[in-house]
């Protein structure tokens, strides 16, 4: 098989006069407008920098996709801060980053406050009514695109089927992320696995690369009161161990702010992962609620940058691996794994998302209407988003 060595490269032209500026203006523009979820961001994102802007091709930026489902943290926010490395260089890592979490982490604050104050958090269900739908519409047209890359051949199809089927029947993804990988990786390399001097590099990182020796359980070293000190280094856990969905987050949270420590109580926990959910960006600002509601907006500072500077660390760590992942039969197949694996699940994450967005028949419409528009008029993702959204706050308002 014919390895392309220049995967993950970035190539001089790809940096320009001004790509900081560029980089800063378009991921805070997505910081704003990134409804949805992973799949929902990974989606925009690809609208703007493969589609629109061309700093990837399909193939780069389906393997920096699946690059970064092998490091823990927010996997579309990693994908974010590659993106922005790839346009302006090292000083894209801090701004491209830091710039599309920051719109979500003042949103969530606001949240916070209000729900501080008035004992209640806005639901947005208006605003999601109309969101949902356009989602949808956005992932199913970078499914597509992806999907044609990715999927070279009966095999690897047949890979990403099974894993659509095994996540939608309740199959931890990523067991299913890492499974798609070892199986395409053996199928490929059955015959070098009984040559040791090839089984030394199956593995090219040594196992436990990703996390820091000496460190306790997530439950362990509950202490009693709050401390900066404490929140901060909760968090930084999280962010250094943790793989998965949100709901994998609510897990740790769980067991590390109301099991261990106390400080929150369950419904609180609830509605941090609901305000999470409904507003833009990542999903691990959530953290930035908890924070709050411990610690003011103190703890809200110490919790955000906690859970989020794993991520960075990771990302810089693993810029100048990228470019070899090509290179190794071994690293390329797992990352083909990878890759088919992540479109099955991106397709399960879509019908789920399907399941709760079309709740009638104007839904549906403007799902059809969102899709015309973006196929067939180019319009962009980020402009569809923000109608839905004044769309079902009006129609909905109408309704009522």
């Amino acid at each position: 098989m014919a390895i392309d060595s220049s995967t993950l490269e970035a190539e001089p032209e790809s940096r320009a006069p001004g790509g900081l500026r560029e980089v800063a203006l378009l991921m805070f523009r997505l910081g704003w407008t990134s409804f949805g979820g992973p799949a929902a961001h990974i989606a925009m994102l690809r609208d703007e920098v493969v589609t629109r802007r061309k700093w990837f091709s399909e193939q780069e930026y389906l393997d920096l996709i699946g690059a970064a489902n092998l490091i823990p943290g927010p996997t579309s926010t990693e994908v974010v801060i590659h993106s922005s490395h790839r346009r302006a260089g090292l000083p894209g890592i801090f701004v491209g980053g830091t710039l599309f979490i920051l719109p979500a982490v003042f949103l969530v604050l606001v949240f916070a406050w209000l729900y501080v104050e008035y004992g209640s958090t806005p639901t947005g269900e208006n605003l999601l009514y109309g969101i949902k739908p356009v989602i949808i519409a956005v992932v199913a047209q970078a499914l597509w695109g992806l999907g044609r890359t990715a999927i070279k051949g009966l095999f690897l199809a047949s890979i990403s089927v099974a894993v659509l089927a095994l996540y939608l029947l309740g199959v931890n993804e990523i067991a299913l992320m890492f499974g798609g990988a070892l199986l395409v990786t053996l199928v490929r390399n059955g015959t070098r696995i009984w040559d040791a001097r090839s089984a030394l590099a199956i593995l090219p990182f040594p196992p436990g690369f990703l996390r820091l020796p000496g460190w306790p359980e997530i439950a362990a070293g509950a202490t009693e009161g709050y401390s900066h000190w404490q929140m901060f280094w909760s968090f930084l856990k999280i962010g250094t161990v943790l793989y998965g969905s949100g709901y994998v987050l609510l897990a740790f949270l769980r067991n590390e702010f109301v099991g261990g420590l106390g400080w929150i109580t369950e419904e609180q926990l609830i509605d941090a992962v609901a305000v999470g959910q409904f507003t833009p960006g990542p999903v691990f600002t959530t953290a930035t609620f908890v924070g709050y509601l411990a610690g003011g907006f103190t703890g809200a500072a110490v919790a955000t940058i906690g859970i989020f500077l794993p991520a960075f660390v990771f990302v810089a760590i693993s810029i100048p691996i990228l470019p070899r992942i090509r290179k190794s039969p071994w690293t390329a197949a797992a990352l083909d794994g990878v890759n088919v694996a992540a479109i099955g699940l991106m397709a399960g994450v879509t019908v789920e998302l399907a399941e709760a967005a079309f709740v009638d028949v104007a839904t549906v419409l403007l799902a059809l209407a969102a899709a015309l528009l973006l196929i067939r008029y180019k319009v962009n993702s980020a402009w569809l988003v923000l109608a839905g959204g004044i769309i079902g706050i009006v129609y909905q308002g109408l309704m009522g």
